[in-house]
C-alpha cells in the first residue's frame, strides 16, 4: 500500500507556470512507477506523464511534450511535475499515480495503477 499526497495546483493565466509535488509513503513497489493522470469536466482521466523510479525512464503524453517535465526526489520519494506554458485545455484535476511497473508504458492505462492521489485542481484562465 502507497499513500500519496499532492500538492502545486492553482489558479493561473495562460503561458504560466506550476510546479506539482507527490510524495510517496509507506509500503512502496518493488519496481514502481509514479506520474500523474487528469480529468477535466466531462472527460475521461487521461495520462499526462510517469517516471520509472529503478530506471528513469519518463512517458509523456503527446498533449503536454516540450512543456512538462517530470523529475524524482529519491532522499523525499517524492515527484515533481514543472508544468509550463500552461494552456486552458491543461485545466482539470491532477491525480498522482503509483503503480508497480516492468516498462514505462504500462503507466499509461490507468487500470494498472495501484494508488491514487487525493487529486489538485489546476486551472488555467484565457
Amino acid at each position: 500500500q502507497v499513500q500519496l499526497v499532492e500538492s502545486g495546483g492553482g489558479l493561473v493565466q495562460a503561458g504560466d507556470s506550476l510546479r506539482l509535488s507527490c510524495a510517496a509513503s509507506g509500503r512502496t513497489f518493488r519496481w514502481l512507477g509514479m506520474g500523474w493522470f487528469r480529468q477535466a469536466p466531462g472527460k475521461e482521466r487521461e495520462f499526462v506523464v510517469a517516471v520509472s523510479w529503478s530506471d528513469g525512464t519518463t512517458a509523456y503524453a503527446d498533449s503536454v511534450k516540450g512543456r512538462f517535465t517530470i523529475s524524482r526526489d529519491n532522499a523525499k520519494n517524492t515527484v515533481y511535475l514543472q508544468m509550463n506554458s500552461l494552456k486552458p485545455e491543461d485545466t482539470a484535476v491532477y491525480y498522482c499515480a503509483a503503480a508497480q511497473i516492468f516498462i514505462i508504458a504500462s503507466m499509461r492505462d490507468p487500470r494498472n495503477i495501484r494508488s491514487w492521489g487525493q487529486g489538485t485542481q489546476v486551472t488555467v484562465s484565457s
